[in-house]
């Protein structure tokens, strides 16, 4: 693989910060943000400094409600300024907000960028190499290998069920002999540099559950995405920018696809503030975020001010933390009049970074263009960025539309690694591409020589890792010779959420809320291990 220099950005050279106003309840409030240290009851005033369950607010009420003014300008001067009264023995790495004690134990990634590859792609026609389907190919899949696996709605009343072996050429990369498809030539490029698990597993069986199963750890609706529980525990390394932030493209393989729901990146029973922003490519990047024509800066503090102190009574009188909540994002909003802009500015970006990541980055809203902003995100300090590309799900005419697809993503994740890699980020930034499960061996609707769709399939699919604490080069898991049933070290999406929250530190089993009876966490309920053998 080549080397690639590239130029620090504008924004590595910067190190001041832009000065917004001053409000003037942190003018008014200095006395009481001077207090050294608040008690730990006074302290879960704010969610940005949650130290316990966060569900305890019934039983407290009545200390919230009866307790000195003080209390709560102090805790709302925590949230204007968190350093404030934060605890500088367990705050690492200009961390703001977070819980106490975590990391858990020594991080390897600071932050993740998750590429989701929204609609399955085919892990038969990308990653599971299999030269023995050839000889299978066009007869019947063997009752020994489907073992009565229900199907989904739209192959139920298929008669056959044919084996399709992929179409494309597939050749080894790297140092380490990775077999790829053709069809991701620049992902081979950097063979060496990622993970490659080929037994992923999971039950959904359908979009919707299965999405919402590896992105909250549950196919029931209502949980807080990854994302939110990673700004839940491990708070944020950048006040100006929120620390989950979620882009959106749609593929050119197939437009349209699968919708996606915002409650995919929601942050359920947690405090609001750690729900994922939806960036948007346009004028305004983030609804709502630009002042109305007339309304100068000093304005909108103003507003911002009277209004945090109409808050803050109602906090007093109710003891409501998510109204400390709501003052919190107003102000986050407020710095983010600013900082959106600047990470939205690519003027600053060379020639060959575009060059890098495709022609396509040059065009806002277009994965490869998100890619580029991930990369800005991570040198900002962005905890979790999320995108989300549309359009693999291939019924039928895949060979057509996969191609599609993988013209997307193909330079753009290569080059996203590259660039991060160049800039010394890689090592820090744990980079995740998946899908919600793979496809089946056998045909949906009518085989020909060059056509064939491919049904839901979640017994088994292939994804990689890359980046803070995963070892580069590998292949980990296997498939049998129909590429249906995992046959060596299968991992299930527990077992992949528990791997990515140990690269950052966490141990899975120790980040929980009490919810609904329950000691909620990412994994669920039921065991869940560490991959280590993915692990650097």
């Amino acid at each position: 693989m080549m080397n690639v220099e590239l130029p620090t950005s504008n924004f590595q050279r910067r190190t001041s910060n832009v000065e917004l106003p001053t409000s003037n309840f942190q003018r008014r409030t200095g006395n009481i943000m001077a207090i050294p240290h608040l008690h730990q009851e006074e302290r879960l005033c704010s969610k940005l400094d949650v130290g316990s369950s966060i569900f305890e607010v019934q039983n407290r009420r009545a200390f919230l409600t009866g307790t000195a003014t003080g209390i709560g300008a102090a805790a709302l001067a925590s949230l204007l300024e968190p350093k404030l009264l934060a605890d500088t023995t367990t705050v690492q790495r200009n961390q703001i907000g977070g819980l106490d004690g975590l990391p858990h134990f020594a991080s390897k990634a600071r932050r993740v960028i998750y590429l989701f590859q929204s609609g399955a792609p085919s892990h038969i026609d990308l990653f599971d190499y299999k030269p023995k389907l050839k000889q299978f190919h066009g007869a019947e899949l063997p009752d020994s290998i489907r073992r009565g696996q229900r199907v989904t709605e739209m192959t139920h009343k298929q008669k056959s069920f044919p084996c399709v072996s992929s179409i494309f050429k597939f050749r080894q990369h790297g140092e380490c002999g990775a077999w790829l498809s053709e069809t991701l030539p620049h992902i081979g490029s950097v063979a060496d540099d990622i993970a490659i698990i080929r037994s992923v597993n999971t039950e959904a069986i359908n979009h919707d559950p299965a999405i919402t199963f590896i992105n909250t750890g549950t196919q029931q609706l209502g949980k807080p995405s990854m994302g939110s529980w990673l700004s839940y525990g491990l708070g944020s390394e950048n006040r100006d920018l929120p620390a989950y932030i979620v882009l959106i493209s749609q593929g050119t393989g197939r437009p349209g696809g699968q919708p996606l729901f915002s409650r995919l990146w929601s942050a359920g029973f947690l405090p609001s503030n750690h729900q994922g922003v939806r960036f948007r490519s346009g004028k305004d990047p983030v609804l709502f975020l630009s002042d109305p024509p007339g309304l100068d800066k000093a304005s909108r503090r103003a507003m911002l001010d009277g209004l945090a102190e109409l808050n803050l009574i109602k906090a007093q009188q109710f003891g409501d933390p998510e109204i400390h909540t709501r003052i919190a994002q107003y102000e986050m909003a407020f710095r983010m009049q600013t900082s959106v802009p600047d990470l939205m500015d690519l003027s600053d970006e060379s020639n060959h970074t575009f060059e890098l990541y495709g022609s396509a980055s040059r065009t806002p809203g277009t994965y490869a263009a998100n890619c580029l902003l991930a990369r800005r995100l991570a040198e900002r300090g962005v905890r979790f960025i999320q995108l989300f590309h549309r359009g693999w799900d291939q019924h039928g005419n895949l060979p057509n539309q996969i191609r599609g697809q993988c013209a997307d993503v193909d330079q753009a994740s290569a080059a996203l690694i590259k660039d991060l890699k160049a800039r010394g980020l890689l090592d820090e930034t744990l980079i995740v591409w998946s899908g919600e499960f793979g496809r089946t061996v056998y045909a949906q609707g009518k085989l020909t020589k060059d056509n064939y769709g491919r049904d839901h399939h979640g017994r088994c699919f292939s994804m990689w890792m890359a980046g803070g604490g995963i070892k580069g080069g590998i292949q980990h898991g296997e498939t049998d010779d129909y590429c249906y049933n995992v046959a060596k070290d299968p991992v299930h999406i527990r077992d992949l959420n528990a791997t990515i929250l140990h690269c950052l530190g966490i141990n899975h089993e120790q980040l929980t809320v009490k919810f609904q009876g329950l000691d909620q966490r990412l994994t669920g309920v039921e065991p869940a291990r560490i991959v280590n053998q993915v692990l650097a």
